[in-house]
């Protein structure tokens, strides 16, 4: 009896851990503690400013890039309009997936070899 006793207690602890455990993932994970869509179209933005500023982005750079974004904001109005204001979860994903790819891009163009 005190087997089953002390089996039914540990396994109360254990699935207590486990359950801290998951519940700890998950909320490292939220999308809150994601920058939104807004705020890195205005970082994005910030750091092509900064490019033109400190030389690093020549004119056709910059106007490429800027393009660039001009672009994906029409793409995200325009997503917004079909879903009555608000984007699904498949439209954020396709977002952040062009953000990250424009980042990618603003990063080349500061660090390549051509100045303004």
């Amino acid at each position: 009896m005190k087997f089953d006793k002390g089996f039914k207690i540990l396994a109360v602890l254990a699935a207590g851990f486990v359950f801290t455990l998951t519940a700890g993932a998950q909320s490292t994970s939220t999308p809150a503690n994601d920058p939104t869509i807004q705020q890195r179209k205005e970082n994005q933005q910030d750091r092509i400013g900064q490019g033109v500023e400190s030389g690093q982005l020549t004119a056709g750079e910059s106007s490429n890039l800027e393009h660039k974004e001009a672009a994906l904001n029409s793409e995200t109005h325009a997503m917004r309009e079909e879903n009555g204001g608000k984007l699904t979860p498949a439209d954020k994903a396709l977002v952040r997936h062009q953000q990250n790819k424009l980042s990618r891009n603003i990063y080349r163009d500061k660090h390549n070899a051509r100045k303004q």
